[in-house]
């Protein structure tokens, strides 16, 4: 495959993902938490990075690509961890421990807790969340961009 095809394969599927999550969001009607956004704004990175990538020879856009692929791939495996409780994600979206909270405290924290949770899984696939979906595919999107990378 030539250079042009494979940041256009590698920006195809940054856009195909991006687009599966808003169609999540708003067909779907499953609102995204807080790692669910985080996991999308290196996909608009990665669209951005091959456009000027296409613009012209060089190596730092595909490199840039390949970085924000990776990004959201280590986004969607942290976000796939917090999901199956391996590790705790922000507090901002995540349950916690309610031990040593006065009634008021514990109040405050219902009443601002976020109405959608990082640590619950709203869709999975083959037992796999959309994090971890994200994550599989990002990875290989990062393996197109390296192709990329070497082409030029």
């Amino acid at each position: 495959m030539t250079r042009k095809t494979l940041i256009l394969l590698a920006m195809a599927g940054s856009a195909a993902l991006l687009m599966g999550a808003l169609g999540f969001q708003f067909l779907g009607e499953m609102p995204p938490c807080k790692l669910c956004y985080w996991q999308r704004y290196p996909h608009v990175a990665a669209v951005i990075a091959g456009l000027a990538a296409l613009a012209g020879p060089g190596r730092v856009f595909p490199a840039l690509g390949g970085l924000a692929a990776a990004a959201t791939a280590g986004i969607g495996i942290y976000h796939t961890g917090v999901e199956r409780g391996w590790w705790e994600g922000p507090t901002t979206c995540t349950s916690g421990p309610v031990s040593g909270l006065s009634a008021d405290n514990l109040m405050n924290q219902i009443m601002n807790a976020p109405l959608v949770r990082c640590d619950e899984v709203p869709w999975e696939l083959f037992t796999l969340s959309m994090a971890s979906w994200n994550a599989v595919a990002s990875l290989l999107l990062v393996a197109i961009w390296v192709g990329a990378l070497r082409k030029s």
